[in-house]
């Protein structure tokens, strides 16, 4: 069963190919994230990481949160299936009550 993990703060210039390779060290990842916006496809800063197992992404998470990763570092914690993606004012990630915007 799937696990997804949500990653704050990345560096700009951070890649999912990066993210992939720094998360599979703690299990296989089926994909990884980075979300972007505009034409330009700028990194709105922040991620999401499937790891394949639950146990993956508990170690992932216990090893990166507060790891440095480039200029920047990380806030990764599991993201729950009542979290939306996105807040009505578009910065990112916030709990709802299971309703996206």
């Amino acid at each position: 069963m799937n696990a997804k993990i949500y990653v704050e703060n990345l560096a700009a210039d951070t890649t999912e190919t990066e993210l992939t390779d720094l998360f599979s060290t703690y299990g296989n990842v089926a994909i990884a994230n980075i979300a972007v916006e505009g034409p330009d496809r700028k990194s709105r800063r922040f991620g999401f990481v499937t790891m394949v197992t639950p146990e993956g992404a508990r170690a992932a998470i216990e090893a990166l949160n507060g790891k440095t990763l480039g200029t920047a570092t990380l806030a990764v914690r599991e993201w729950g299936p009542s979290q939306a993606v996105c807040s009505p004012n578009g910065r990112g990630p916030r709990r709802t009550a299971s309703k996206l915007y």
